[in-house]
């Protein structure tokens, strides 16, 4: 399915031939999309899509004749995770309720974006209120397996060359894991770093806005545009990094934990220091506080849509939202307080033990096979939990073609300081393609 593509699909060359007036990158999407997307199944349709597209961006070259004076992301195509509403679009949220039931103002990331001259490709398959009810999408890579979620359609997109870059959210690991399943990069930055105004929640003290691109230095390249308070970082000298050994660490699957010390002999081998730290021993508190948060407040936030349209809802979220009716407001407050306090654990640890970043697998292993999961979370889930930032970036392949990915975390607020180290990373990693 995922056929290469004759141009440079990463995020920094489109940006240089579309600001240079070039339209190549366009058409060759335009033929693209017509061989890939009828399986991959990642955007939600729309009749004449391209045609939409080429009116708007003969009108930004119309507004911005001059390439010295175009704006940074100038005529670049992007997804839209079917969360997030955009004017001129309806939202759905991956379910059945009626579009009209979902309607309010743009999110602010997608503002954003356009303010500095990207143009929406189209809406991106959700999961059920991206929750783990699956849409229809596909694995780029094998169509048998999931592109994990709830983010499905934003990742497969980017990993099929679709899209150069696609909006995401994660409450527990909605980007980075379906990140890792695509083999692309995915990042999810410190919690509320991006706005999340103008998006349908799932539980406000978790979700996170975020993003996949093809390579760091594209997520590099966007974080300034949609990241609050953005402040370049200094020169960037290699991290030592912490493997957080123990029950956490734990869940990996065999041929996780294999590709996950294959991807430390390389960093190693490239220079970097590498410490184990025991940490989380809590994990399955950690785990269930969690979960108890994400359902009180799906609860809440689905109140009176749940009310009123509570047979067109996925069982899946349909129990999600039972669950949380349950949940006291004295046990969402107690839950709730364990995020500062495992964010502040994560912190001492890492000034303890000389540690500038966590590393960790994204996932239990590869892409499972099938469509009716979206894979486990857990590697992910402590790390939101937390709100400290993430990135995925592919860590190589299995023999059947799936691709692994490890995951890099920040301190609190530190995410420049985290794209800076995912550029030096991510070259000694030399994931390069599928064997």
């Amino acid at each position: 399915m995922n056929a290469e593509l004759t141009t440079d699909w990463r995020l920094n060359s489109i940006l240089d031939s579309l600001r240079s007036g070039s339209q190549d990158y366009h058409r060759e999407l335009k033929q693209r999309f017509a061989r890939i997307e009828p399986e991959l199944l990642a955007f939600l349709p729309e009749p004449d899509r391209f045609g939409r597209l080429e009116r708007e961006f003969n009108q930004l070259e119309r507004q911005f004749p001059d390439p010295q004076r175009r704006p940074p992301l100038y005529g670049l195509p992007v997804g839209v995770k079917d969360i997030l509403r955009v004017v001129g679009f309806e939202t759905h949220a991956g379910s059945k309720l009626p579009a009209q039931a979902l309607m309010g103002g743009e999110a602010e990331s997608v503002r954003q974006l356009r303010e500095a001259g990207a143009l929406v490709l189209g809406k991106t398959v959700t999961t059920e209120f991206a929750y783990f009810a699956p849409g229809p999408t596909r694995n780029p890579h094998n169509p048998q397996h999931t592109p994990g979620g709830s983010s499905s359609g934003s990742a497969a997109a980017v990993g099929a060359g679709l899209a150069p870059l696609a909006l995401g959210t994660q409450t527990i690991g909605s980007i980075n894991r379906p990140a890792a399943f695509c083999g692309v990069v995915g990042f999810k930055p410190s919690y509320a770093r991006i706005s999340t105004a103008g998006v349908i929640p799932l539980s406000p003290s978790l979700d996170h806005i975020g993003y996949f691109t093809a390579d760091a230095a594209g997520a590099a390249a966007i974080a300034p545009i949609l990241l609050a308070d953005w402040s370049a970082a200094g020169p960037i000298d290699q991290p030592t990094l912490g493997v957080p050994v123990g029950p956490y660490l734990d869940r990996a699957s065999d041929s996780g934990r294999q590709n996950f010390e294959s991807a430390l002999g390389k960093l190693r081998h490239a220079g970097l220091e590498v410490r184990e730290v025991p940490a989380m021993a809590d994990y399955d508190q950690i785990a269930e506080r969690h979960r108890l948060i994400l359902a009180a407040e799906a609860a809440e936030v689905h109140r009176e849509w749940f009310q009123a349209y509570g047979e067109l809802y996925d069982p899946k979220t349909a129990e999600l939202i039972r669950t949380g009716q349950a949940i006291s407001a004295a046990e969402l407050e107690t839950a709730r307080s364990g995020r500062d306090r495992l964010r502040q654990e994560l912190q001492v640890l890492m000034q303890q033990q000389g540690v500038d970043l966590w590393i960790s697998p994204s996932a239990p292993g590869v892409a499972p096979e099938g469509l009716a999961s979206t894979g486990d979370p857990s590697m992910n889930l402590p790390w939101t939990h937390a709100g400290l930032p993430t990135i995925t970036l592919t860590s190589g392949w299995s023999p059947g073609g799936l691709p692994f990915g490890i995951q890099l975390t920040a301190g609190w607020q530190r995410d420049e300081f985290l794209l800076g180290c995912a550029q030096l990373i991510e070259p000694s990693l030399d994931a390069g393609d599928r064997d």
